[in-house]
């Protein structure tokens, strides 16, 4: 099974980003925010997690955001999206990543997550 779990939006400044999307959403962090990555999470109910991750890139010329999707197997269902449609991005993955980039038809970028 997959899931949308998070949207990961690109921010200049993660405390400024906290600030105003919890004000804007009813959204708390999920855990204490750091200087380059927040969770933020419904204060009440469930809904979708928004990412906040530092960026240098200016939002005018480079993509910012993008889907990070939850997968209970993330091997079967990297080979389920790549046989839909979806390739394999060329990252330079931290040691010990736990997710894997792919672009759909369009060339949009995405995250495989193992959950």
């Amino acid at each position: 099974m997959i899931r949308i779990g998070s949207v990961v939006w690109g921010v200049r400044d993660v405390a400024r980003a906290v600030a105003f999307w919890t004000a804007a959403l009813h959204y708390r962090p999920r855990e204490a925010p750091s200087d380059d990555w927040s969770v933020l999470v419904p204060e009440h109910g469930e809904g979708v997690q928004l990412a906040l991750k530092l960026v240098t890139s200016e939002a005018q010329t480079h993509r910012r955001h993008h889907l990070d999707l939850y997968a209970d197997d993330q091997g079967a269902e990297v080979e389920r999206l790549l046989a839909l449609g979806a390739q394999r991005v060329d990252w330079r993955y931290e040691p010990g990543a736990d997710y894997v980039v792919l672009a759909d038809p369009d060339g949009n970028r995405f995250c495989v997550v193992q959950k």
